[in-house]
């Protein structure tokens, strides 16, 4: 099997790539940087520039599956034209490979798009399955709902489509956890606005094993890329304190104040979603980290 994986350099796609290897299939990448253009034996890197329309061609022969997991970082200040660029990176990328596939008369039997859970309305109470119709009326809803509709496209009698609506990701290799972590060493971890909100989490390995798991078993739809224990956003911070052996004495910082100094993309941590799993272990899959104090445990020694 020859599977294509774009964003395969960042922290999701760089172990699900590894776990492609492992598993004997052969990987080629797609990259914005000609330095990142390699060549090994079951590992292809190929250029592209979806601002200008450009790919090599050559990434699409004999592809299998398309794994994408391409998008520009959230983590930033949501200027009005990083917006944008959050949105391009992810739909204008998946149009050019749909285009291209059409263009070359070529066919794939599946599509698995990242996606995330940003899409469901901020609530304390309401427990979200993938069924869910309701959407919210934020930034991070509409880059979802573009998303997956770029996503869609490909689907045909050919092609199933899979879309996994991920949380928030821990790893030892960057990400939310490390930027939670640092504050915490130094005796200054705290909670955000009223620390009740809750944070459906994932370890990065559970959600790298997702992915081969729904490309294995060629599974379609929309998945909710969680761990089936989610926390708060107190339990989360006094969770990673725990683990450094420190102590959570700082009130939490109040929600204006991250509205001042985030703007916009505040509502990454203030925003309370609820978000089961139910779907995915109902397929078969297993999780080899159900509880936070495990994960944690795990990334944090």
């Amino acid at each position: 099997m020859r599977v294509l994986i774009t964003g395969a350099t960042g922290l999701v796609g760089s172990n699900v790539s590894k776990k492609c290897l492992a598993k004997g299939y052969e990987v080629n990448y797609l990259t914005t940087s000609k330095e990142k253009v390699k060549q090994k034996e079951n590992y292809k890197g190929f250029f592209w520039d979806p601002e200008n329309n450009v790919i090599d061609d050559e990434s699409l022969n004999k592809v299998d599956v398309i794994i994408h997991l391409a998008g520009a970082s959230i983590a930033k200040r949501w200027t009005s034209s990083y917006k944008e660029e959050i949105i391009n990176s992810r739909v204008d990328t998946a149009n050019l490979l749909f285009n291209r596939l059409k263009a070359t008369n070529q066919s794939i039997k599946q599509f698995i798009s990242a996606s995330a859970i940003g899409i469901y309305p901020s609530s304390l109470q309401n427990l979200y399955k993938e069924d869910d119709s309701r959407i919210d009326d934020s930034f991070l809803a509409e880059v979802v709902e573009k998303w997956e509709t770029a996503a869609d496209q490909f689907k045909s009698p050919q092609t199933k489509v899979a879309k996994v609506r991920t949380g928030l990701v821990l790893s030892k290799k960057g990400g939310a956890l490390q930027k939670m972590k640092e504050p915490a060493d130094l005796n200054l971890g705290a909670g955000f606005g009223s620390g009740k909100q809750w944070q459906s989490w994932i370890h990065i390995q559970d959600l790298s094993n997702m992915y081969l798991f729904i490309l294995e078993n060629c599974l379609e739809g929309i998945y909710n890329g969680v761990a089936p224990n989610p926390v708060t956003n107190n339990e989360l911070t006094e969770g990673i304190a725990k683990q450094l052996d420190k102590k959570i004495w700082l009130p939490n910082v109040p929600a204006i104040a991250l509205k001042v100094a985030l703007g916009d993309m505040s509502t990454v941590v203030l925003s309370s979603q609820l978000v089961s799993s139910d779907k995915i272990e109902e397929s078969g899959f297993e999780f080899r980290y159900k509880n936070l104090s495990k994960a944690l445990e795990n990334l944090l020694k």
